[in-house]
């Protein structure tokens, strides 16, 4: 049987309008309207023609009903900047990701939700000292693997397919549990900035519209990830007085962060003058800073699906086998996990037989 809600989800995932979509398959913006509202079935050679166009398995089109991520449940930074058919893209890639996320629920034991929610009963600063305190990271502890310390809490997180790079990170709560979603075309450094922010959304925006979230709130998660990833003891311990710029560059590997990260946090915490600051970023950005983030490590990635889909080649489950399952592509799939699906058979992977970190599995 044909689900609507499928085809609409597809259509938003390729960044197609209905008349876009109708040109390509040969079928009228109206027809294609029916078939998203359930007034009208396609033929089976349309139906054909569309998971051609779409670059979706036809099972897709058949399988249960999806309802679509609210928007206004949607942490997105930029928002008004966003084309409509960009921001759909992404929400409907999201809600595939949730698709993934409830298969592997129903398989594995995974770390339960554990993130404090004061909302706005705190200031930013004072809601990240209660996060270590809660999640116990030390006062002043550098984070070494952001993606790593929120997954070990119960937050979700996924990657986001390349096709749209304007479309920054993003975070929502579903049925109790978070996520965040990563653009994977940003440095390692501002990718761990990403994280922080929107974990500082997830804590303390959680009972806002995100819908509405406005500049205020922007602020607060920015300010929520510097206090996180730069203590202010840590820095007044490494950091010396006046630091000129070859020093900033060399003491941001210590916190992991973008030489540009640093500096605004110094100057926010009177380290630097302002005369200082602006030299600075000039200096950056003559050096290729604000672009990029030239000596900026490797990127960070998801332990937990790592360890997923590490037992599930160990047992001789493939990639293939997992995509049939979701009713998708092997291709899609790998874009919303970071690219750590591979086709190849388990005994082809590299590494196969090492002993893997333990995985609790559901019976």
């Amino acid at each position: 049987m044909f689900t609507p809600s499928r085809l609409a989800l597809a259509r938003k995932r390729r960044g197609l309008t209905l008349v876009e979509l109708g040109n390509r398959v040969g079928v009228t913006s109206q027809s294609l309207s029916n078939y998203e509202r359930g007034r009208q079935q396609p033929s089976h050679a349309t139906l054909q023609i569309l998971a051609e166009v779409l670059d979706f398995p036809a099972s897709f089109f058949t399988a249960s009903e999806v309802d679509e991520i609210d928007a206004r449940s949607v942490n997105f930074r930029a928002r008004s900047k966003l084309a409509a058919s960009t921001r759909e893209a992404a929400l409907a890639e999201s809600r595939l990701a949730v698709e993934l996320n409830n298969w592997i629920d129903e398989r594995f034991k995974l770390p339960k939700v554990d993130l404090p929610t004061p909302g706005r009963k705190m200031n930013p600063a004072l809601a990240v000292e209660y996060l270590r305190e809660s999640w116990r990271l030390g006062e002043d502890t550098s984070i070494r693997n952001t993606i790593h310390m929120v997954e070990a809490h119960g937050v979700r997180v996924f990657s986001l397919a390349p096709e749209y790079p304007e479309v920054d990170a993003f975070s929502f709560w579903r049925d109790g549990r978070p996520f965040i979603f990563l653009n994977t075309l940003k440095s390692a450094p501002r990718s761990r900035f990403d994280v922080a922010h929107e974990l500082g959304h997830l804590i303390m925006h959680a009972d806002d519209d995100a819908g509405s979230r406005t500049r205020a709130a922007e602020k607060e998660a920015d300010e929520f990830a510097s206090n996180l990833l730069m203590p202010r003891r840590s820095l007044a311990a490494k950091v010396p007085d006046n630091p000129t710029t070859d020093q900033i560059i060399r003491l941001k590997k210590y916190w992991n962060v973008s030489a540009l990260a640093l500096t605004y946090r110094l100057h926010s915490l009177g380290r630097i003058s302002d005369w200082q600051y602006r030299q600075a970023v000039i200096e950056l950005g003559r050096l290729g800073y604000r672009t990029g983030e030239p000596d900026g490590g490797d990127r960070e990635t998801s332990m937990l699906l790592q360890k997923v889909f590490g037992f599930l080649w160990e047992q001789g489950t493939t990639s293939s086998h997992v995509a049939r399952e979701l009713n998708t592509s092997v291709g899609e799939l790998n874009s919303w996990v970071f690219e750590l699906i591979s086709p190849v058979r388990p005994e082809e992977r590299p590494g196969h037989g090492a002993k893997r970190p333990h995985l609790q599995v559901v019976k």
